[in-house]
């Protein structure tokens, strides 16, 4: 059985622990839940043990159309194995309608369609508050080179057809997600995660969120809306 060593690092709503294989990290989601950079902190029973089989089945498949990811398997409720990546310390952010801090910048209905999809980056330090950057500050910080920068806007785009036709098809529309990097043996590879956590999924007849805006707006029933995305997902997976 696998043992988890040392803590790598904890953020939001995961610690991530190496094990004896220097290739190999363990991931352990947790229930805690964090918004408006900690300033509104608490707990979403469940979450971890959601958000965990989420990633599980959303990573498998993209690895199915082509989208390599540092997923290896789950390994119980709460813990999966995972690449152990270097991480790119950049939050992609991938935008199909306006919504969130975008709303607030410039100025557009929350709701409002963005064609072509919109790609925003922002520096990962939780001291400066996520601050957005673009690609000239990216190589002038020397935090990826132009090359894998191509590759990664490619990648998110790829992610983002992927994940939105499949979510239509369990009446879920995708608004808008996050994304992280890592390098893998000189190989970009999706990392992190992928769970309503991270990204805006709504309700397709009804426009209810389904994900981490239910607690940051104190909207109610944000257990029974995690379970919601994953039972849709398990009831795709059984037809």
């Amino acid at each position: 059985m696998l043992e988890m060593e040392q803590l790598l690092t904890e953020g939001k709503g995961k610690r991530v622990y190496a094990t004896a294989d220097p290739d190999e990290a363990i991931v352990y989601f947790k229930d805690e839940a964090m918004a408006f950079h900690g300033l509104k902190r608490g707990r979403i029973l469940g979450k971890g043990e959601v958000n965990n089989a989420v990633c599980r089945h959303l990573y498998e498949m993209l690895e199915q159309n082509g989208v390599e990811t540092h997923f290896i398997r789950q390994l119980d409720g709460r813990q999966s194995l995972v690449k152990r990546v270097e991480m790119i310390p950049l939050g992609v952010k991938v935008r199909n309608r306006v919504a969130g801090s975008l709303a607030k910048r410039i100025g557009y209905p929350i709701g409002t369609p963005l064609s072509p999809t919109v790609i925003e980056c922002t520096l990962k330090d939780d001291e400066l508050d996520n601050p957005l950057i673009n690609a000239s500050h990216i190589a002038a910080m020397k935090l990826a080179t132009a090359g894998e920068m191509e590759q990664i806007c490619a990648t998110a785009l790829k992610v983002n057809d992927i994940l939105s036709n499949y979510m239509k098809e369990i009446g879920i529309e995708v608004i808008d997600f996050k994304l992280e990097f890592g390098r893998f043996h000189g190989r970009i590879v999706v990392a992190d995660e992928i769970s309503p956590d991270t990204a805006r999924f709504w309700d397709a007849r009804t426009h209810e969120p389904l994900d981490i805006d239910r607690f940051r707006r104190d909207l109610g029933n944000v257990e029974q809306a995690y379970q919601e995305v994953l039972h849709r997902m398990m009831g795709m997976e059984e037809r």
